[in-house]
C-alpha cells in the first residue's frame, strides 16, 4: 500500500477568539504527528464596523506557534465570512497538496485525531466510494463500531482529497432541486430527526451561509461515504457565546462527549453505509429533541451545521 507515511496538511480557520484558537492549537500539538504536519492558517479579517482588536490578538498568537513541520499564515485583509473562507481555503490547499485536514478555531482534538485522519486519508485515497473522514461523533450511548461509514459529509474536524472536494456543489438551489427530483428529503433529514432541507432552503434564501449543509447534500447526492469514529475525537467549544453563529449554550451539553484517548483501528471496516449507526444518529437526535428541548436542540444543530 502506497503513501502510508504521508501526512496531510492541516487547514485551520480562525477569526477573533484568541483563547479558543490557543486551545485548538495546543490540542493538535499533543498529537505525535503534529511535527510531521504542515499547518496552514487562514485568519479572517474583521467585519465592517467591528474592532480589529481581537483579530490582531489572534494574529499575534499565531506568529508564536511552533512544533509543526511548518506554519504558514494567510491574513485576510477583509472579512470573508466562515463559508467563503472555508470554501476558498480548502480549495487552495487541496489544489496544492491533494488532500487536507480541516479544523476551525473552536475544536479541541484527541491526541489520536491526526493518526486517525492520516490513516484514513492514506487507506481510502483511491477509493472513489469514500468522500471524506470525520472526527466528531454524537455522545450516543448505544454501542457503535470503532469506526463506520455513513453516506454524506460532515463539518466538525474533517478531511478530504482533491477528488472528494471536487464534488462540492456551491449552488444550493441545484442541490435542492436534485433532492426533490430524486425524492431524497426523508433521507437528507435523517428520517425526520433534523430539518436539513429547511436549512438548505434558508441558505438559498440568504438566511444563512452554511457551506456544511451544501457539503452534506453534495456528498449524499453523489452516494458517497464518510468515515466516522465510534467515539468522538473532537469536542466542539463554540457554544459558549463566542462564535459567529453561537449564543448561550442553554444547557446543550447533551452534544458534548468525552474525547477518546485511544487510537482508532480502521483496518477492517466494510466500505458501505452502516445502517445501524445511521439509525443510531437519527434516534439520538430524536431523543434529545423529546426531552423538552426541541427549540434548543434545533439551535444547537443549526449552529453546528450553519458553519
Amino acid at each position: 500500500m502506497e503513501n502510508l507515511e504521508m501526512h496531510a496538511p492541516i487547514a485551520l480557520f480562525t477569526y477573533n477568539r484568541p483563547w479558543h484558537t490557543q486551545q485548538t492549537v495546543e490540542a493538535l500539538l499533543n498529537n505525535a504527528e503534529a511535527s510531521d504536519s504542515d499547518l496552514i492558517i487562514f485568519s479572517d479579517g474583521a467585519k465592517e464596523g467591528v474592532s480589529w482588536e481581537k483579530v490582531d490578538e489572534v494574529r499575534q498568537y499565531l506568529k508564536t506557534i511552533e512544533g509543526f513541520k511548518s506554519v504558514r499564515i494567510s491574513e485576510r485583509q477583509e472579512n470573508f465570512g466562515l463559508a467563503r473562507s472555508i470554501i476558498v481555503g480548502v480549495t487552495d490547499v487541496v489544489n496544492e497538496y491533494g488532500r487536507v485536514i480541516v479544523l476551525e478555531d473552536d475544536l479541541v482534538t484527541s491526541p489520536y485525531f491526526l493518526k486517525y485522519m492520516n490513516d484514513a486519508l492514506n487507506l481510502y485515497e483511491n477509493d472513489e466510494r469514500v468522500i471524506s473522514v470525520h472526527g466528531y461523533n454524537y455522545p450516543i450511548e448505544e454501542p457503535l463500531p470503532d469506526a463506520f461509514f455513513i453516506k454524506g459529509a460532515d463539518c466538525l474536524g474533517w478531511a478530504t482529497w482533491k477528488r472528494g472536494w471536487g464534488l462540492f456543489e456551491s449552488d444550493g438551489r441545484k442541490l435542492l432541486n436534485q433532492l426533490k427530483q430524486r425524492d431524497m428529503f426523508k433521507r437528507f433529514d435523517l428520517f425526520g430527526a433534523y430539518d436539513y432541507s429547511g436549512m438548505l432552503r434558508g441558505q438559498i434564501a440568504g438566511k444563512n451561509q452554511s457551506w456544511a449543509v451544501r457539503w452534506y447534500a453534495s456528498a449524499l447526492l453523489q452516494n458517497k461515504l464518510t468515515l466516522y469514529p465510534g467515539k468522538t475525537l473532537v469536542q466542539h467549544m463554540g457554544s459558549d457565546g463566542s462564535g459567529t453563529h453561537c449564543g448561550d449554550d442553554n444547557g446543550m451539553g447533551l452534544f458534548d462527549a468525552s474525547i477518546s484517548m485511544f487510537p482508532v483501528d480502521i483496518s477492517a471496516i466494510p466500505v458501505k453505509e452502516d445502517h445501524d449507526a445511521l439509525m443510531a444518529f437519527s434516534r439520538f437526535l430524536r431523543q434529545v429533541s423529546h426531552l423538552g428541548l426541541v427549540k434548543r436542540v434545533k439551535r444547537k444543530l443549526g449552529r453546528m451545521v450553519r458553519r
